[in-house]
């Protein structure tokens, strides 16, 4: 049994999540990491909900939301004429909510220790708020940049649960790393389920050390 399309499909769908994570929790982190506002703890509550719901759970009110006859997948059925569940745009809307977490929590803990002396001398010196982000804030945030790039790639390529919900087990289309090694041992072909199975473990391991590491050195990770 040829594993090689679901490596394949496995790391462009962790490339491409973790590019639109980090598109999107960039901003949503500083605001969280900034903001004075009452309803910041809602916001992060919100944030934190795939790291503590079952990842079942988070599946199926996707599949629903994915579903034809929703708003959402409603609207992707008119624009695509395909459905967006069991697709690989579902799977990869899946994952950018199921990995927010691990985008925007290293980035706020690394935008919260941003010194405000720093930002409030760039803007005596007539930095506007855009320029002392992208001069000031960015470079000394890059280690929680790179935490959170890390983190979503990793988590992506582990995912299972939520993939199998909104994703099924189409071979070539949303038949991921994880998912065969479910196939594998339903089909009692332990060899294959063993080889993958110590890869994801292997890369688990790499990543948590090399995030544990590089952080130790004085950056900012998972908050």
């Amino acid at each position: 049994m040829s594993v090689w399309p679901a490596v394949f499909l496995t790391l462009q769908l962790a490339a491409v999540t973790t590019v639109i994570l980090l598109i999107i929790a960039l901003p949503f982190a500083w605001w969280l990491a900034t903001t004075r506002a009452r309803s910041r703890p809602l916001f992060e509550a919100i944030t934190a909900l795939p790291l503590v719901l079952p990842p079942t759970v988070l599946g199926f009110y996707l599949l629903i939301l994915m579903a034809p006859s929703a708003p959402l997948g409603g609207l992707w059925v008119r624009l695509t004429g395909d459905t967006l569940a069991f697709s690989f745009p579902g799977l990869v809307l899946a994952s950018v909510i199921y990995s927010f977490p691990f985008a925007v929590q290293p980035l706020q803990t690394a935008f919260a220790s941003v010194p405000r002396p720093v930002l409030d001398a760039a803007r005596t010196l007539g930095a506007s708020p855009r320029d002392a982000f992208f001069s000031v804030s960015m470079p000394l945030a890059r280690r929680g940049l790179i935490t959170a790039a890390v983190l979503s790639f990793a988590h992506t390529v582990g995912e299972f649960g939520v993939i199998l919900m909104v994703g099924g087990n189409i071979p070539g289309k949303t038949r991921v790393i994880s998912i065969e090694v479910f196939s594998a041992v339903e089909t009692l072909d332990y060899r294959t389920a063993h080889i993958l199975s110590f890869w994801l473990l292997a890369l688990s391991l790499i990543v948590l050390v090399l995030v544990y590491a590089f952080n130790r050195r004085g950056g900012a990770g998972l908050g």
